[in-house]
């Protein structure tokens, strides 16, 4: 099948260039979570810059999902940015709690993506969304 993993040898610099990601990924998530503390959208491209250079160095390995998870998150979360821009521009509250909503989100598929590079397993096809 086309989503099964297979048990290649590890390679270690997938592994660092993944923790490097998620960490570009958490100062964004955080960034964006925190009033305040808005990071540098050229440290999130940087990352997604990482996340597709390296996507392709890693198929056929458990961390080729941690690579697509990222990717995917940043994705979904620009385009529900962009979809809700017009509540701030129209009703500034409404907009204010969708981009608080959006960020948290961001920020819990970060940490969970995380926890489970942290113990060594893919993100679950299930887990895909």
């Amino acid at each position: 099948m086309a989503n099964d993993i297979v048990n290649a040898k590890p390679d270690d610099s997938l592994k660092t260039w993944g923790w490097v990601s998620y960490i570009l990924h958490l100062i964004v998530a955080i960034g964006a979570v925190v009033p305040g503390a808005q990071a540098s959208i050229v440290i999130l491209l940087v990352a997604l810059v990482i996340d597709f250079v390296k996507r392709d160095d890693a198929a056929g390995t458990w961390q080729a999902s941690h690579f697509s998870w990222r990717i995917r998150s940043v994705l979904w979360a620009g385009l529900l940015y962009i979809l809700t821009i017009w509540l701030f521009l129209v009703f500034y509250v409404p907009g204010w709690i969708a981009w608080s909503l959006i960020s948290l989100w961001f920020l819990y598929r970060i940490v969970k993506g995380m926890i489970r590079m942290n113990d060594g397993r893919p993100m679950e096809p299930k887990d895909v969304i």
